[in-house]
């Protein structure tokens, strides 16, 4: 072939690989009907102004929610963090003795509310829960005044490597996830506590799907993922899942479960859906408010959240219904935000409305994943290197791992590009139908305006933001945004001078 020969060819090529990218963009980026009938309506900038105008005229709280003072003793795994943190201020909200809660983590708080008023006097306890020795250690120390009031735990730690899938990097999920839960179920009973409320995940029955579609499909398989509490809707096999996460939180729901006993161990599961978000440090929400420019593919995706008070409440509902009656023991119930779920693009609006400084430009879904691809790649060949010996043929891959864009892999589409309505309505159930009685006090709406106004005032700093910046995918100081853009500019360059449109040409040939 001549040089004009290989030009045309490479140039037609090009064009090709640019009408699948924007047609598989079209099918990624639309609301099919059947999750649209659960999120009809859009938050436009005035909607957003009216709303919040409403928040701040009649704000909503908890307190009438909150299961009355107990007089336990309170052991929290996680408590220095997001929502174990909450936990601890809704114990205390109500009543509880600060000398009968004591914080079990891996870091010492650094979220200022946990380190004032009552909050400061709170027994913390550093430990790593994947070593039983520590975990056991810590569960037996001494209380104050020899108190042998009842014991309660609550269990929220988790190690999120949402991003990972391949079978060879589950232990490094499940080393805390699974370990370190039996490690809690182990201490439990040595100390004889009679409930164990263990913070699962929606995630557990979310499948994965392939993004990347042939030109005769017209959405991914499990586009749109309607959630309830059914064991039947959880995937089977480990490559079902949409990552490690969720398969390793999968198994330690199981191991939760198993241990209930009506006379002793009273446990229960709670799968908060899709993403736990609010002021303290959480990975969704108020991370966007700590990295300010957030690059997003997913603003047409509707998705069900939950906002953190009403995540921590539940907790204390279900550790209410365990005391009360061994009925609801060994199950799990999904829970999430009262009221319609939103898009990402209607929590994008809202953000940008109440804070002014973030913002999030559009990328393409499509070329995005592909660049997903390269960096699983990447970062699977690395680990794949080191694990078997060869550390200097290592050391020439890139180690994205440094840096957010190890949070850019396929695993992460698999949860955030569909589709995902939690029906919690067996948790909304009143106890004596076989509920929680939960009902959730902050709309998705009602919580992401609290989230603003405390990102504002400062409680997402100094501890609190070193977790949120880890989360999402920022591209600071890379070309990739540019890079994409480009990609479309040419397309505009090309109809601009000829008058085709090279992608509806390709499409439709």
């Amino acid at each position: 072939m001549s040089p004009v020969q290989w030009a045309t060819l490479g140039f037609l090529s090009f064009l090709l690989i640019l009408a699948y990218i924007r047609d598989n963009d079209r099918k990624l980026k639309a609301i099919p009907a059947r999750a649209a009938q659960f999120s009809p309506n859009r938050w436009s900038p005035k909607d957003v102004e009216r709303m919040a105008s409403e928040c701040e005229l009649a704000a909503p709280s908890i307190d009438d929610q909150l299961p009355p003072k107990t007089g336990r003793r309170y052991i929290v795994i996680g408590g220095a963090g997001f929502l174990g943190g909450w936990i601890v201020l809704q114990l205390l909200r109500r009543g509880e003795d600060p000398k009968r809660i004591r914080i079990l983590d891996i870091r010492p708080p650094k979220r200022l509310d946990l380190l004032e008023g009552k909050a400061k006097d709170v027994k913390f306890i550093q430990v790593d829960i994947s070593d039983k020795m520590a975990v056991d250690a810590a569960f037996s120390e001494p209380w104050p005044e020899d108190d042998e009031s009842p014991v309660s735990v609550f269990n929220t730690a988790a190690n999120i490597r949402f991003y990972e899938r391949h079978t060879s990097l589950i232990p490094l999920s499940a080393k805390v996830n699974v370990q370190g839960a039996e490690n809690i179920i182990d201490a439990c009973r040595k100390v004889g506590a009679s409930v164990l409320v263990h913070t699962s995940s929606g995630s557990v029955s979310v499948h994965s799907s392939c993004f990347l579609l042939w030109p005769w499909q017209e959405e991914p398989k499990h586009f749109v993922q309607v959630i309830n509490d059914d064991e039947e809707l959880i995937p089977k096999v480990h490559k079902d899942f949409f990552s490690n996460y969720g398969y390793t939180k999968r198994q330690a729901e199981i191991l939760v479960r198993r241990a209930n006993d009506a006379d002793g161990l009273r446990t229960g599961c709670l799968r908060p859906g899709n993403g736990i978000f609010g002021a303290g440090g959480d990975m969704l929400c108020g991370a966007y408010l700590v990295r300010k420019s957030n690059p997003t593919w997913i603003q047409n995706i509707v998705s069900s959240f939950t906002y953190v008070e009403n995540c921590a409440l539940a907790h204390l509902l279900y550790e209410e219904r365990l005391i009360e009656s061994s009925k609801l023991g060994g199950q799990a119930f999904c829970i999430a935000d009262p009221g319609a779920p939103p898009t990402y693009g209607d929590v994008y609006t809202e953000l940008e409305v109440l804070d002014g400084e973030v913002s999030f430009p559009h990328l393409s879904p499509t070329f995005m994943l592909l660049l997903a691809y390269l960096f699983e790649f990447l970062y699977l060949t690395r680990h794949l290197l080191n694990t078997y010996g060869y550390p200097f043929l290592a050391s020439f891959i890139p180690n994205i791992a440094e840096g957010d864009l190890v949070n850019l892999q396929p695993s992460l589409y698999n949860l955030t590009m569909v589709h995902l309505i939690f029906d919690d309505s067996r948790a909304r159930l009143p106890p004596e139908k076989g509920g929680l009685g939960y009902k959730g006090a902050f709309t998705t709406f009602e919580g992401l305006y609290k989230t603003a106004v405390e990102h504002r005032r400062g409680l997402n700093r100094p501890g609190a933001m070193a977790r949120s910046d880890v989360a999402g995918v920022s591209f600071k100081g890379m070309g990739f945004m540019k890079a994409q853009r480009g990609v479309g500019w040419l397309a505009d360059k090309i109809k601009e001078e000829t008058g085709v449109d090279p992608v509806e040409v390709l499409a439709s040939s």
